[in-house]
Order: C-alpha cells, then structure tokens, then sequence
C-alpha cells in the first residue's frame, strides 16, 4: 500500500480541478465535435489524473516517475487539442488562455514531482 494516497497529492486534486473545468468549457463546443476532438479532449483531461493514480498506487519512485511522465504527455497532449480549438473558434481566446494557464501551471508541478522521485531514487 503507497504510504502517501494519491488524494493527498496536490498535484492529483489539482488534475481533477482541471478536468472539471476542461468539462465545462468542452458542453460549450459545437454539438456536431462531440464525437471528434471534444471527445478526445474530455479522454485526455482524464488521464493526466488517473496516470498519476496509477503510477502512486505502485509505491515504487520509478514506477511513480514513469506515471507522472505519461501525464506530463497527456498534458502536453491537451494543450495541443486546446489550442485547435482555440484556432476552430470553439470557445473565446480569452477562456482557452485560462485553461491553458491553469494547465501550464500544472505541468510545472508535476515536473516538480518528477524531480522529487528521481531524487528518491538515488
């Protein structure tokens, strides 16, 4: 069992904080995305936290670091999808800029806790 739970991390309940507001701003989008890049927007929201779940609960550092770097790519991976949507004219600038700040922010974090778990490794 992980000595720290995933929800203890900060980084985990900022990820569900963002996928809650990539949620609302995709029921904006165009009905006829819902099956195009809104759905993968929405798949890709999702996994930034469940690969950080996935990779705490192995309770290993290097396990958990591989996690988090598949959540850096989700991450990165959304904000590609953002910024089409963005240039679709889905959503205002000004609310994509939010979204891709908040994003930003948390990329920073997790890279943050990778270099934690590449230290605990040593």
């Amino acid at each position: 069992m992980a000595s720290i739970v995933v929800q203890d991390l900060d980084i985990w309940r900022d990820s569900i904080s963002l996928v809650k507001s990539v949620h609302s701003a995709v029921r904006k989008w165009p009905g006829n995305e819902l099956d195009g890049i809104a759905s993968q927007t929405l798949r890709i929201s999702v996994s930034i936290p469940a690969s950080l779940a996935d990779g705490r609960g192995r309770d290993d550092p290097a396990l958990t670091r591989k996690f988090a770097q598949n959540a850096i790519g989700s991450a990165f991976e959304l904000d590609t999808l953002l910024i089409i949507a963005a240039e679709m004219g889905y959503q205002d600038l000004e609310n994509i800029a939010l979204l891709r700040k908040d994003l930003a922010m948390l990329m920073r974090r997790i890279e943050n806790f990778i270099c934690c778990q590449e230290w605990m490794m040593r």
